[in-house]
């Protein structure tokens, strides 16, 4: 049996504002052409369909077109709820799609209850564990302690006692923070009281076991892996390759693993230096193309800085100020006396830029300063009677 392991493909989602739906879009015609090129028997999502629990009504015709086209492959197609989703939203008409080949396992009380598949070697079971939030099964399941740890040990005590009196090849979906994955920065914290961390030892004897939730690729064990996001959420992941696991099971499990790689709409480029060198480094030609991310150490800011960033790097999104040799911080709550609105706002612009106020913009904040009084011509002073404006 042929699986492409796949998960987190966050439906919706934006990057720093820029609309993502047209490259999942890609992501998901990739995917086919991959189920049929390499004669793919089963697709296995392993959570995170969609970004949040009410997907964009887009999203959701996305997500539509995606299980149509999967039912019409030659491939079954198991997929379940990861933390952004909604179970009851995305396992609606479950029972009816079953009928299709595509089976949509977001209901906690049925972990224990398999896919069974077969190939030239006999049975597979597939189990789908959703995204378990243990303090809502806690008093069903009986859990020992308010952790995804005890969640996940429990779910997959139900899958083993189904093994155990059924025995067969196993393939198992999890969506949870497994120990030797790395986290990045577009993954929602799961932790609960602190702890989201499972052991990876809980899926020990399962032919293979196909992780969501982190979106970075990661291989735990030859039998346990994360895919990782098909696309990039956060610049924490400009170093990420994407794509998806192919896996063959052969008759005693795991016979071979490729990953193949999903096409990337731009690269990532974190850029660090003052403005004039970033425009004219010859070295950052390579950035030109890419969604940047730049961090700015001029001691003084620059003027109008993202326009003139994106005059090289068009597709700039992320800006940011660390001035050199500046180890100096604002002092927050420190209450001027004596002081106009006007004169504190000033000194606040000097004190973050290193660099005075323009004209232009000294008469910005002063109509800012006076708008927000009851009377123009009364510049409150700051004193100790006077919160000011």
């Amino acid at each position: 049996m042929r699986i492409l392991h796949t998960s987190d493909w966050h439906l919706g989602r934006s990057f720093h504002r820029v609309g993502m739906l047209g490259h999942q879009a890609t992501f998901v015609d990739h995917l086919l052409e991959v189920v049929a090129s390499e004669q793919v028997d089963l697709v296995v999502v392993a959570g995170d369909v969609y970004d949040r629990a009410l997907p964009h009504v887009d999203a959701v015709r996305l997500a539509d077109e995606a299980l149509a086209r999967l039912a019409a492959s030659r491939a079954r197609v198991v997929i379940t709820s990861g933390n952004h989703d909604s179970a009851q939203r995305l396992g609606f008409g479950s029972r009816l799609i079953d009928s299709a080949g595509v089976f949509l396992r977001t209901d906690a009380s049925a972990v224990g209850t398999p896919v069974r598949l077969d190939d030239d070697h006999g049975r597979v079971s597939v189990y789908g564990i959703p995204y378990l939030d243990p303090q809502a099964l806690h008093e069903p399941w009986g859990l020992t302690a308010r952790t995804h740890e005890a969640a996940l040990a429990e779910a997959m005590r139900r899958v083993r006692d189904d093994l155990a009196a059924r025995p067969a090849r196993s393939v198992v979906l999890a969506h949870a923070f497994v120990a030797g994955g790395l986290p990045s920065d577009s993954e929602r914290d799961i932790s609960v009281g602190g702890v989201s961390v499972v052991s990876s030892a809980i899926f020990d004897d399962i032919s293979y076991t196909a992780l969501g939730h982190l979106h970075g690729r990661a291989v735990l064990g030859e039998t346990l892996r994360y895919s990782g996001s098909p696309l990039a959420y956060s610049f924490s992941e400009a170093g990420h390759t994407k794509g998806s696991w192919l896996v063959d099971l052969g008759s005693e499990g795991v016979s071979e693993t490729t990953f193949v790689e999903a096409p990337a709409p731009r690269g990532l480029s974190t850029l660090t230096g003052d403005l004039d060198a970033l425009l004219t480094d010859p070295r950052l030609e390579r950035a030109e193309h890419d969604w940047v991310q730049a961090t700015l150490t001029d001691v003084v800011r620059p003027d109008r800085p993202m326009e003139r960033l994106r005059s090289r790097f068009p597709h700039a999104l992320v800006l940011a100020f660390a001035p050199s040799g500046d180890d100096t911080t604002a002092v927050v709550g420190r209450a001027p006396r004596g002081l106009t609105d006007h004169e504190v706002s000033l000194d606040f612009v000097r004190e973050m830029r290193g660099a005075p106020a323009t004209d232009d913009e000294s008469a910005l904040l002063q109509a800012a300063c006076d708008a927000c009084t009851d009377d123009p011509d009364a510049d409150m002073l700051l004193s100790p009677a006077s919160g000011g404006a």
